[in-house]
């Protein structure tokens, strides 16, 4: 008569995957999960969107006020934390007091910054809806 031994991992792998393979208990639709999890953009003014940038780049102030046709007006100070000349991508979403775009996603433009320099940037939404708005920074690519 043979016994057979299963290694401690491989009990614990069945029994995850038995755990992971049972049916909810409650049925019909559920609440979604992690909704605040990853909303910056929704919340925040300035975002960085990779490590690069989270590393290398800060904002060293924002200003937003309207032009004299009604459109928000967006100027940031962006800063190069770096010893070295960097180039990335900056734009600004606009949006309504909801906090959705009030125009087509704007296409990115390059920054190149030296070393350790700030530049301001300006941003004019295209209508007057805006009330909100997100300056984006990422890598060049």
């Amino acid at each position: 008569m043979k016994k057979i031994f299963l290694p401690l991992a491989a009990i614990s792998a069945m029994t995850l995957v038995n755990i992971g393979c049972q049916s909810p208990s409650e049925t019909g639709a559920l609440p979604p999960a992690n909704t605040t999890k990853f909303n910056l953009e929704n919340t925040a003014n300035f975002v960085l969107l990779d490590p690069g940038t989270q590393h290398s780049i800060s904002c060293s102030g924002l200003q937003a006020g309207k032009t004299s046709d009604g459109r928000l007006e967006v100027i940031a100070k962006v800063r190069n934390r770096e010893n070295r000349r960097l180039e990335v991508q900056i734009n600004c979403i606009f949006k309504d007091e909801q906090g959705f775009s009030t125009e087509d996603d704007p296409p990115f433009q390059s920054l190149i910054l030296t070393e350790n320099s700030t530049e301001d940037v300006k941003f004019t939404a295209m209508n007057t809806k805006a009330t909100k708005y997100t300056v984006r920074v990422r890598e060049a690519r």
